[in-house]
């Protein structure tokens, strides 16, 4: 099936895309990089600081992410491997592109390594303790069908739990 990047649009809970464990990506290919440019392009208009490939509607492994908001900042994360979370933990406020106006505190490992291949197929490493660790767990979640809804405190699920139903009940279908 090819894929119409043009056509690609940030899907909304409860699409069930967002609950599938994303498969990898088996080539880097043009259709691959026209993809990842729609969604830095989708990421920059909502605006945010990452988008998972099943948030557009794609069960691909693949989320790009812009932490900074800096231009130069852009990057593609194909078939990502997280490994070597931090002991320390931290909550913080996370929102979600799929999840409009819902917010909770998530609890994270504060820095992690991540692997992944570029746009070029090639493999790189980068380890942060700061915001691009949080948005890569989150994004990495995404790709295994977990939501911040399905991590955040009682008290933030019964905070947001009207946004949700408004989300369940606009849902086509």
């Amino acid at each position: 099936m090819a894929v119409r990047p043009d056509q690609l649009r940030i899907v909304h809970y409860p699409d069930p895309v967002l609950r599938r464990v994303a498969q990898p990506v088996e080539a880097v290919t043009d259709e691959v990089r026209a993809v990842a440019r729609r969604m830095l392009q989708l990421m920059h208009e909502a605006p945010g600081v990452g988008l998972a490939a099943p948030q557009v509607g794609l069960p691909w492994r693949m989320f790009v992410a812009n932490p900074t908001g800096e231009p130069d900042d852009d990057r593609v994360f194909i078939n990502p491997v997280l490994s070597g979370p931090s002991r320390e933990a931290a909550s913080q406020q996370e929102g979600c592109l799929s999840l409009p106006g819902i917010q909770g505190d998530i609890t994270r490992p504060t820095a992690i390594t991540i692997t992944a291949l570029d746009l070029d197929g090639r493999s790189f490493t980068l380890t942060s303790d700061d915001l691009p660790a949080r948005v890569w767990q989150h994004e990495t979640d995404h790709l295994d069908g977990v939501l911040i809804i399905d991590k955040m405190p009682p008290i933030d699920r019964r905070a947001n739990r009207r946004l949700l139903k408004e989300l369940e009940t606009a849902a086509p279908g």
